[in-house]
């Protein structure tokens, strides 16, 4: 796997020594920032370019905003792999996420959970093609990060747990709208399975740990967050916001918390699972 072009970077920033004290915990902060940011960046484009096309977008256009978005995302998948700004295996992440993610699409707004109003040309069923980057956004986030903290993990669960933990948050997705929601049930599962499980990462030259079901509820806040833009930017509205927007329910937590099981599991398939360097 060829190095992305910040792997050089990030090589040079860990090496630099800023000394001892306050100078040391702001230098890891920023670093920690800056490291965040980069692994966030297929995400945010695609976010400031909702917000941007909402505030800007012409309505007389002869390409639907929905249709330039696709066009959009795809330039910029194209983009970060022809300047080595994101690694194949990273891609393949993404792949696996936009065709889950679209036909989740797929189901949910034939259901009638949530809508896209605007007009398009690039859709299957009424879904537009850019919504399947939006999934993708966060598999190319999760993958980025675990190389660029270089994630370790310790008390990890057997693999074949976490896959079948993965399938039966997806299927629930889909059948509580027929049979009895489980989810309750889910995150108990998923507390049980993951209970003792710690990711180290390596920010600036040691591996520090947090709890793995509390990285899990920090990127889902993080979606949150960024869905709550997203609707803003009209890319899609849930049942209520028709009439003008309005924040998203806070319950809403709880799904990105399930689907961020599948993400990570997801991610697993391509990214090793390593111990820490003092368990190795």
């Amino acid at each position: 796997m060829k190095h992305t072009r910040f792997e050089a970077i990030r090589q040079r920033l860990e090496s630099f020594d800023p000394g001892s004290g306050w100078r040391l915990w702001l230098y890891e902060f920023l670093l920690f920032g800056f490291k965040q940011g980069w692994a966030c960046l297929f995400g945010a484009l695609l976010l400031a370019l909702l917000l941007a096309t909402h505030l800007f977008y012409p309505d007389d256009a002869l390409l639907h905003r929905y249709d330039f978005l696709t066009l959009a995302a795809i330039a910029i998948q194209a983009g970060m792999l022809l300047f080595r700004l994101e690694t194949w295996d990273e891609a393949k992440v993404i792949l696996i996420f936009h065709i889950v993610g679209t036909v989740m699409e797929l189901f949910k707004t034939a259901a009638g959970s949530w809508i896209y109003p605007e007009d398009s040309f690039l859709h299957i069923a009424g879904v537009p093609l850019f919504s399947g980057f939006m999934y993708a956004s966060v598999g190319s986030y999760i993958a980025r990060v675990w190389r660029i903290f270089d994630f370790r993990y310790s008390g990890y669960p057997a693999r074949w747990a976490t896959y079948a933990l993965a399938v039966a948050i997806y299927v629930n997705f889909f059948a509580h709208h027929w049979l009895p929601d489980i989810r309750l049930a889910l995150f108990a599962l998923t507390f049980w399975l993951f209970r003792h499980t710690k990711v180290h990462f390596r920010n600036w030259r040691v591996h520090r740990w947090m709890p793995l079901l509390l990285g899990f509820l920090l990127v889902a806040v993080f979606i949150w967050f960024a869905e709550n833009i997203a609707t803003f930017a009209n890319a899609w509205n849930y049942p209520g916001q028709e009439d003008g927007w309005e924040m998203v329910s806070v319950a809403k937590l709880g799904s990105w918390y399930l689907l961020m099981l599948i993400s990570f599991v997801l991610v697993s398939l391509v990214s090793p699972i390593r111990k820490p360097p003092d368990q190795l």
